[in-house]
């Protein structure tokens, strides 16, 4: 199936984990998709993988004449710009009395800038190319309680509000904005964050048994979901957070 034939993407983060499933997804579905990461070599072998119509830009998505950059390549190169994945984000283990002022801005500045970043200058040119699909990614953790996350909560909190606040501002130009909501996804991120622990099995462990069906979230799943919003199968799909979790928010 090629729903997105023709269509013109851009995915941020997309180096590794979800960002790089992202893409591979919707070039499978036929878009053209500007692999963008800070890590250029992750984002080469992701292009590598991908196949297809695909450009690479190193961006760092909390420098907002950056990401201008990259809206402005796929103008540029392939004339207009259908779909913006505001993929990019990182995250700290922490309380808010013991996060360092350092983390809270390193975290902010790349998940809240970078995605409102990403909808300054996307948002524009999706009108201009006669509307499409901007989806940010936002996290369970922006709706339920999650312990030592207090930074990256509040980060994924602000985005799940800004998707519904863009969504509703720019409705009538045909946009469309929405967010994903992933529970504890299986991701080179989950290593970097147990690495932080004494015992990192254990709280590898621990973050899986969170999940009501007893393990991670494939990437695979998350890509699904942002090819169907991406789509036009989604066309009535406006400001929604869209949640694959396992389970996690029904309990």
């Amino acid at each position: 199936m090629e729903r997105l034939r023709g269509k013109r993407a851009i995915v941020t983060g997309a180096g590794s984990g979800i960002g790089r499933a992202i893409v591979l997804r919707l070039a499978e579905e036929g878009a053209r998709v500007v692999i963008s990461d800070v890590d250029e070599e992750a984002a080469t072998n992701v292009a590598s993988e991908a196949g297809g119509e695909t450009l690479i830009r190193k961006t760092d998505v909390a420098d907002s004449s950056e990401v201008e950059a990259l809206v402005g390549t796929a103008v540029e190169e392939w004339g207009g710009l259908d779909i913006m994945v505001n993929n990019a984000g990182i995250g700290v283990a922490g309380t808010t009395t013991n996060t360092s002022e350092e983390d809270y801005e390193r975290v902010m500045d790349v998940c809240l800038r970078g995605t409102f970043f990403g909808m300054k200058h996307a948002i524009p040119a999706i009108r201009d190319s006669g509307g499409g699909s901007v989806i940010n990614l936002s996290s369970v953790a922006a709706l339920v309680g999650i312990a030592d996350r207090a930074v990256y909560s509040a980060a994924k909190g602000a985005i799940l509000a800004i998707t519904r606040a863009a969504a509703i501002d720019h409705v009538e130009e045909g946009v469309r904005v929405n967010c994903i909501a992933p529970g504890t996804v299986d991701t080179p991120w989950i290593g970097r964050i147990t690495a932080g622990y004494d015992d990192p099995e254990e709280a590898r462990r621990n973050m899986q048994a969170r999940q009501p069906h007893g393990r991670f979230v494939a990437p695979e799943e998350i890509a699904a979901m942002a090819a169907y919003l991406a789509s036009d199968e989604s066309a009535s799909v406006i400001g929604a957070c869209m949640v694959v979790d396992g389970g996690v928010t029904a309990r």
